[in-house]
């Protein structure tokens, strides 16, 4: 009963984060799940490629959720995710397959400098470029491969590196929040299919496990999500986001520093 009560609770912070800073939950769920995994007493082998595994899962939902949010708005643009599709969908199985390959703390380390890198991008100012040449089907073919397969090594969904890219090449930040939050349902998706193959392959399934998905923290932690994640967006009026944001990134800094 516990366990169902820890995963609740993560969900709850994720959702209001997410909701808040329009970051993707997998910088909060991963190392969450990682610290009560490790509690639990889980294969340590494992253990981080469970927490990557089980966050994009809940990703595959909540990306849904806020695809549906931004549509309604008219804020997605869907000539920019058709293009990104198909490295997206490439990279995230190629990252889940390379992600089950390195060991646990190898990847731990590299979801450590990935958050300390986002923590640094959120002090620096976005320049805008004209050029076509970063929308056009090749360029964004092969940016759509390194963000898919990024996002599978981390257990993210891929705004945190979209969202910026897409700044970059003159969208909107409603635009682009809002195109980004389409793509991590095609990235999710050929990762948990990833996590799912290769987790069965090195015979890690248990009675709450399959492959490298640990269902009772997803059934867990999505029960909660999704509707602190529409509370936070509507605390958006209230709070001071970007201080919020600042103060997060010390945070995301000193919690990259403790997993290396």
């Amino acid at each position: 009963m516990l366990e169902w009560f820890i995963f609740a609770l993560i969900g709850v912070v994720t959702g209001l984060f997410a909701g808040l800073l329009g970051l993707g939950g997998g910088l909060i769920i991963v190392p969450a799940l990682l610290f009560v995994f490790s509690w639990q007493g889980l294969a340590e082998a494992h253990l981080m490629h469970l927490a990557v595994g089980t966050s994009l899962t809940t990703i595959t939902l909540t990306s849904l959720s806020s695809m549906y949010a931004h549509q309604q708005q008219l804020n997605v643009n869907w000539s920019l995710v058709e293009r990104l599709v198909p490295g997206l969908i490439i990279g995230g199985f190629m990252g889940a397959y390379f992600a089950t390959m390195l060991t646990s703390q190898f990847l731990q380390q590299t979801f450590a400098l990935y958050m300390l890198f986002v923590a640094i991008r959120m002090w620096l100012p976005i320049t805008n470029y004209s050029d076509e040449l970063l929308v056009n089907k090749v360029t964004l073919l092969g940016v759509g491969g390194i963000v898919g397969s990024i996002s599978a090594l981390v257990g993210i969904g891929g705004g945190s590196l979209l969202t910026p890219y897409l700044l970059m090449a003159k969208q909107s930040m409603q635009r682009a929040i809002g195109t980004s939050a389409a793509c991590g349902f095609p990235i999710s998706i050929a990762a948990v299919i990833g996590f799912l193959l290769f987790g069965q392959e090195q015979n890690v399934s248990n009675d709450w496990q399959t492959g490298f998905i640990h269902w009772q923290a997803f059934l867990g932690i999505i029960s909660t999500s999704i509707v602190f994640a529409i509370i936070g967006a509507q605390l958006t009026q209230y709070l001071p986001v970007e201080i919020l944001k600042r103060l997060f990134s010390v945070v995301l800094i000193i919690g990259g520093i403790y997993l290396i």
